[in-house]
């Protein structure tokens, strides 16, 4: 029997996806790009370019 796999995730990251009331976004460190000035890849986002945010509470 396969076991699911947990997502990986990056330092930026505030939830799993999927997770209810998160959302992907943009990550600030890169603005997106997934590498910073020097060219190596985004440590915040792992190079995505993208970051799970906390979108709303309740």
């Amino acid at each position: 029997m396969v076991k699911p796999t947990e997502p990986v995730l990056n330092p930026g990251d505030e939830a799993k996806p999927g997770t209810p009331g998160a959302a992907e976004d943009i990550c600030d460190t890169c603005s997106g790009s997934g590498k910073l000035a020097n060219g190596k890849p985004c440590p915040e986002c792992g190079g995505s370019g993208r970051v799970m945010r906390g979108i709303g509470g309740g």
